[in-house]
């Protein structure tokens, strides 16, 4: 069993405010020079890892395939590149051919490759949160950055050895970094200040959008010239060596880190005491169920994960059919949303942390505003897209901006649940994914019927449904949303009859 933070104890005596005080001035001197912020660095590389192989396969499939057609492939195009660039496209694919191996997929074998990674998604989650209480994160979220690194080594040989052996690997790699993904948030119910909170989780999350873009940028590269074989060598490669360092720096808690100073170890301690400790197997699921401020983060990340889906899955296809570019240009273009929303996610939650650190707004009102600005200004954008896509520059430059400031939602309503329930991260974030899943399952399927009722019109249904889906997301959130520790999540002793054991 990892080991917790008590309540109300640091190390040396009692915990009061003055002890908070002094050692948050004595701490803050030392900015991002601190352990916290180096692990929250680990995490960021950790996840653009993990972001690169679950998109690899998008990137290197229409290259390891004779056809490339495939109506419903998530991350690459559906559409034939315009006549003026078909002679490239060809030559592209046959400087693949000649370093690498071809295979005889159907469209629907590929379809079932691609979604084999989500196959278990549903199901890793919930148990993925109680075994980091179990087990340790650092050891839980460790083993599984390595075995899904070292089963993206293996793609390749899979793939040569069988479609059958290939859809397998799949599978167990998409359950493994889910508990990869839920188990790591436990890290920060035991390293975040709260005043810190979302500039810490911001910088860890931002490694996910760093890496869809460098999988879009070099990916396509990297196929056409030394071969598709070496997007999975080389991300799996990276992958392994972020495992090692995971080891080398994660711990459960800063009690038991050894290179922590004193002064960093009492202020996240102090920081953290009036939150209480890991709740171990007690669980008030019928409070739980009846929250509605809980219900109002999932179904924000429902409608928010709607949108990425929608964006992920049909922007290069978008790209390619209606703005005629080429498929190599078309990666690129692509890459440039994610970069934007790279570059302004940090900054999102560093000025989150400011405004709470300063006393200028109070943290509810934090988090409602960055969730509004995040989601209303980009559904304009997003739906404007239809209207201005005779004007190439504007078209992207709405995507691109658009994507940016989408990117203050993650020190909004995708940050809260570490508000509410500080004690239950690991489950929160595991029942936030199952909400994304769900709206990875369905988004896709809906607009591709959309598109192919109507291949013009069709397009403007898309945008405008996303942002329907955004907004009514919104208005629940800004009606039922809080930023205050529920009474359900505080460290006490709840009737036997609200527990599960």
């Amino acid at each position: 069993m990892s080991n917790t933070i008590e309540a109300g104890t640091i190390v040396g005596g009692p915990v009061n405010n003055d002890t908070v005080n002094m050692a948050q001035v004595q701490t803050s001197r030392k900015g991002f020079c601190s352990v916290r912020h180096g692990l929250a660095l680990i995490l960021h590389l950790c996840n653009l890892s993990i972001s690169t192989q679950q998109m690899n396969m998008s990137i290197a499939l229409p290259v390891m395939v004779n056809n490339t057609a495939l109506p419903s492939s998530p991350n690459a195009s559906t559409e034939r590149p315009p006549i003026d660039s078909q002679d490239n496209w060809n030559e592209t694919l046959n400087e693949s051919k000649a370093v690498a191996a071809v295979y005889d997929w159907s469209p629907e074998i590929q379809g079932i490759i691609l979604s084999s990674l989500n196959y278990g998604s549903f199901l890793a989650p919930i148990p993925s949160s109680y075994m980091a209480e179990v087990f340790g994160t650092r050891y839980l979220s460790g083993t599984c950055m390595f075995i899904t690194s070292v089963l993206a080594l293996f793609t390749p040989l899979a793939a040569d050895t069988g479609v059958t052996v290939l859809i397998v690997l799949r599978v167990i790699q998409g359950i493994v970094q889910v508990a990869l993904l839920t188990s790591q948030y436990s890290i920060w119910a035991r390293w975040a200040p709260p005043q810190e909170r979302s500039q810490l989780i911001t910088i860890a999350i931002a490694g996910s959008v760093l890496g869809c873009f460098i999988i879009f940028l070099v990916g396509g590269y990297l196929c056409q010239t030394i071969g598709w074989p070496y997007v999975f060598y080389i991300f799996g490669g990276i992958g392994c060596v972020c495992s090692f360092l995971w080891f080398a720096v994660i711990y459960d808690d800063p009690v038991n880190h050894p290179f922590i100073s004193t002064r960093e170890k009492d202020y996240i301690v102090c920081s953290l005491a009036q939150e209480g400790s890991p709740p171990g197997w007690s669980l008030p699921t019928k409070a739980m169920i009846k929250s509605l401020p809980l219900w109002s983060i999932l179904i924000f990340y429902f409608s928010d994960y709607w949108h990425f889906f929608v964006q992920t899955s049909y922007l290069p296809t978008f790209i390619t059919s209606v703005l005629q570019a080429n498929i190599r240009d078309s990666g690129i273009l692509s890459a440039l949303p994610f970069a934007s929303a790279c570059i302004c996610l940090v900054p999102g939650g560093l000025l989150a942390d400011f405004l709470l650190s300063r006393k200028i707004l109070r943290l509810n009102t934090i988090r409602k505003l960055f969730t509004a600005i995040g989601v209303l200004l980009p559904a304009v954008l997003f739906t404007s897209v239809f209207w201005v896509r005779s004007s190439f520059s504007t078209t992207i430059a709405f995507l691109t901006i658009s994507s940016a400031i989408k990117s203050f939602a993650q020190s909004g309503a995708l940050v809260n649940f570490m508000d509410i329930a500080p004690r239950y991260s690991a489950l929160l974030r595991a029942l936030s994914q199952i909400f994304s899943y769900l709206a990875g399952a369905i988004s896709p399927t809906v607009n591709g019927f959309l598109i192919s009722q109507d291949p013009e019109l069709g397009w403007r249904n898309v945008f405008l449904l996303s942002a329907a889906v955004g907004v009514l997301g919104l208005i629940f959130y800004l009606i039922f949303g809080q930023a205050e520790v529920q009474d359900w999540a505080k460290c006490r002793h709840a009737p036997a009859s609200e527990r599960t054991e």
